[in-house]
């Protein structure tokens, strides 16, 4: 049996010639460490390991280092209330809210609508080191995430771009969710304002007809290295660089010092409501399921 091929990383990729970048990846362990702190139906564990590879591939893409990139998708009176999830440095998380009864009368395979309803999806992008922040809301139209975030970057960046996302669930091997990023950009984009892109220019017509041909059964295939499938696709090119690899870990970061120190900017008498009768305050963090105990002792102490 072949040992899994980079998983629980991202690539980037170049085309020179044509001018296009590209981002592929797979998370598997890394992504069940995350779904394993709820009990998920099939189709919100589809749904949220999607947002997962989205978040990945979009916050990888980030020049600083300490940056953020969230996804929101929130909607009006949905199945699923409320989809996070968010890339920083390398480590993913998420987490999705929703309502079990009506998501078991949609059946196995419901559509992004069924599950949505007239929602939207909000992609933000916190700078660490400028301390700016951008946010881009599109509505969810199409079949799937990658959809959206296609008519994400049609509207918002003006950058022709492909998404292609898949997941898979082997019976006792647990989740795997694979994704690419293809993107066009301007000539001499780098360092220059980006005056306008055309959709229909022949170098984006011809990387986009190669990058459609990836199948989800090449993109979820852990035998098969990230390296390999941007050489099937594009060997024909004049030059084809890749980036170092970006490894990707499970990243929660709720702490409970943290925690501690922002309720210890509420008033003592509010904090006195917040806490049961044994006098603790129990904050829950949606992200890892966990219970952080704060007592109301600790801040007389400190």
């Amino acid at each position: 049996m072949n040992a899994p091929a980079d998983i629980d990383q991202a690539q980037g990729f170049t085309i020179p010639s044509r001018h296009a970048r590209g981002r592929i990846l797979r998370l598997g362990p890394v992504l069940d460490d995350v779904l394993a702190a709820h009990a998920y139906p099939p189709p919100v564990e589809r749904l949220l390991a999607s947002a997962l590879v989205l978040a990945a591939l979009l916050g990888s893409t980030l020049k600083d280092a300490g940056g953020q990139l969230t996804l929101q998708a929130h909607n009006e009176h949905g199945v699923v209330s409320l989809l996070v999830a968010d890339y920083k440095g390398g480590e993913v998380r998420g987490y999705a809210k929703f309502d079990a009864d009506r998501l078991a009368e949609l059946g196995p395979d419901p559509t992004l609508f069924g599950l949505f309803g007239k929602g939207f999806l909000a992609i933000t992008f916190d700078q660490a080191v400028t301390g700016e922040r951008y946010q881009g809301i599109v509505p969810l139209d199409g079949d799937s995430l990658a959809d959206a975030a296609e008519h994400y970057f049609f509207q918002s960046e003006q950058i022709p771009s492909i998404v292609r996302i898949a997941t898979r669930h082997d019976a006792g091997q647990g989740c795997l969710a694979a994704g690419m990023l293809l993107q066009h950009l301007p000539e001499g984009e780098v360092g220059r304002e980006r005056l306008h892109t055309r959709h229909d220019h022949p170098e984006w017509e011809h990387v986009k007809a190669l990058a459609v041909t990836l199948s989800d059964g090449e993109l979820t295939d852990d035998a098969l290295p990230l390296t390999d499938i941007v050489w099937r696709l594009f060997h024909e090119e004049e030059v084809v660089r890749v980036t170092e690899p970006v490894p990707l870990s499970k990243g929660c970061r709720c702490d409970l010092a943290h925690i501690r120190s922002v309720i210890g900017r509420f008033p003592a008498e509010e904090r006195a409501h917040m806490a049961d009768d044994q006098g603790v305050i129990g904050v829950d963090c949606a992200f890892c399921s966990r219970l952080f105990p704060v007592s109301l002792d600790s801040f007389a102490q400190g």
